[in-house]
């Protein structure tokens, strides 16, 4: 693990016991007490919801293994709880270092810690899927301690998110979504949730930056904030001063497993819509455009002729997509989806996401330097299916076919042999790479043996003569780079400029 590390905030426990308390005075650089941190108005949003959110409780049976029922729990790194698991193992330990009663013990329960928070009165409760995922059993436990057992309605894993149910006991209280849109640098939000198991915690902060990606899914537009975000703070809400949820606390960046004041909540906006549609369906329903794409270097946009760079590049079109009857072609650069800019291809991913299916949408495209406007009527996005991996067969070394050398490539005009070799479907149409060389632009753009260029400054090829000809062109017409179309042997495509200087 790297120094820092993205860690979900869900909580794993395994005993609770009292903790010896620390006092700490503050005070400032003049001697006097330090303030209070934060607006007055804090307080009052504290006492406005605390009773909408809840901790999870969630368990699981699973193997014991390595030392039966002796195993040492996984806590957090600094755990005031380390030392005390540490000891305790230590002491139950047999003769040579091994637990007593042998190396398999029977299934045991974990237990997760999360929290969540209410938004409807009628028992419908909002968290995060890694809080309740493989849990065999749900429960909800309200802020004055009443335990309910809870059901699942429904999970969303491309945004870590999950609805649950409940028969409520007694009248509840709800809270309702704000608009995140509407968040600005520097306003003041409130965490509450249920953070190391010490039940409703308040935590106060700012908004440190909005539409954060961190890789950690394919529609990543987190708020990043300060307020103190810890393990079991997982699935909490995160709220404004009017005391609206603007946000559900998922993630935090920590060398130690603690708050250092990074921590990432999915926005409102896409927790909304989530919600709506896992209450109405019990699943997702996204939008789906039926392209492949990818970023838009300088380098593609200087050879599309896209100024300044931007956008999405198509680099794929599905054949049973919607796109492909609306007339978008590979190479196009999508720049606005609904009325709604595109930047790069992660806007463009969010937005078709959030469009509701069999909407007809207008796209406008840059091709060849001009923009175009396309109507799409969007499809439904489907799970893919898993791809089986080919198996490995012992072929014989087929003979060296005759290549031409350009851009630190040796390409061969393809063949029966060569698809054979590099297992590339008949549809698949161009020249084939034989080698890279390793010095070459081509291989820091990773080209391979094996790939098939398909076009050169979107003009189809089919030998290596075509690829020079195609070269010396771009180079008298003053270009730095050349825009290759490039296909796998499956017939995946994707754009790759390479310098010709």
């Amino acid at each position: 693990m790297t120094a820092a590390t993205i860690v979900p905030t869900r909580l794993r426990q395994y005993a609770r016991f009292g903790l010896a308390a620390l006092a700490l005075s503050a005070f400032s650089v003049f001697g006097s007490p330090a303030h209070a941190r934060g607006p007055e108005g804090i307080a009052d949003v504290a006492e406005k919801v605390i009773d909408a959110v809840v901790n999870i409780s969630t368990s699981q049976t699973v193997e014991a293994k390595g030392s039966g029922s002796n195993t040492m729990p996984q806590l957090p790194p600094g755990s005031p709880f380390e030392e005390f698991f540490d000891d305790f193992f230590k002491n139950r330990k047999g003769p040579g270092g091994g637990s007593k009663g042998g190396d398999n013990g029977p299934p045991r329960k974990t237990n997760s810690l999360g929290s969540g928070f209410i938004i409807d009165t009628s028992g419908i409760v909002v968290t995060n899927n890694h809080v309740i995922a493989d849990a065999d059993e749900i429960n909800v436990i309200l802020n004055d301690g009443t335990k309910i057992k809870a059901e699942l309605v429904g999970v969303d894993k491309k945004t870590d998110l999950a609805v649950l149910k409940f028969k409520p006991p007694k009248p509840l209280i709800a809270v309702k979504f704000g608009d995140s849109d509407k968040l600005r640098l520097g306003d003041w939000v409130v965490a509450i949730g249920n953070p190391f198991s010490l039940g409703g915690t308040v935590t106060a902060g700012i908004v440190s930056a909005k539409n954060r990606d961190i890789s950690s899914g394919p529609y990543d537009s987190y708020i990043q904030t300060d307020a103190a975000i810890n393990r079991g703070n997982s699935g909490g809400p995160l709220f404004n001063l009017e005391g609206d949820v603007i946000g559900v606390n998922t993630l935090i960046i920590s060398p130690s497993g603690g708050s250092i004041g990074i921590g990432f909540a999915v926005p409102s906006k896409t927790v909304a819509g989530v919600v709506d549609q896992l209450r109405q369906f019990g699943e997702l329903r996204r939008g789906w455009l039926g392209v492949r794409i990818q970023s838009v270097t300088d380098e593609i946009a200087e050879s599309l002729n896209v100024k300044p760079a931007r956008g999405a590049l198509v680099a794929g079109v599905d054949d049973k997509g919607p796109a492909k009857p609306a007339g978008i072609e590979p190479g196009d650069v999508v720049v606005k989806f609904d009325g709604k800019d595109v930047k790069d291809p992660k806007d463009l991913s969010r937005v078709v996401a959030d469009t509701a299916v069999g909407k007809e949408v207008d796209v406008v495209i840059i091709r060849k330097g001009e923009e175009q406007t396309k109507k799409v009527t969007l499809g439904r996005l489907q799970d893919p299916d898993k791809v089986q991996a080919a198996v490995k067969t012992d072929e014989p070394p087929p003979e060296k076919p005759v290549t031409q050398k350009a851009l630190g490539l040796d390409l061969a005009v393809l063949n029966k042999d060569l698809r054979t070799r590099y297992k590339i479907k008949d549809s698949v149409k161009g020249v084939v790479v034989t080698n890279v060389d390793a010095n070459s632009d081509a291989a820091e753009k990773r080209l391979s043996a094996g790939d098939v260029i398909v076009e050169v400054a979107q003009e189809a090829v089919s030998s290596g003569a075509d690829v020079q000809k195609r070269i010396d062109q771009i180079k008298k017409d003053g270009k730095k780079s050349a825009l290759l179309l490039v296909s796998n042997g499956d017939g995946e495509l994707r754009f790759v400029a390479l310098s010709v200087q």
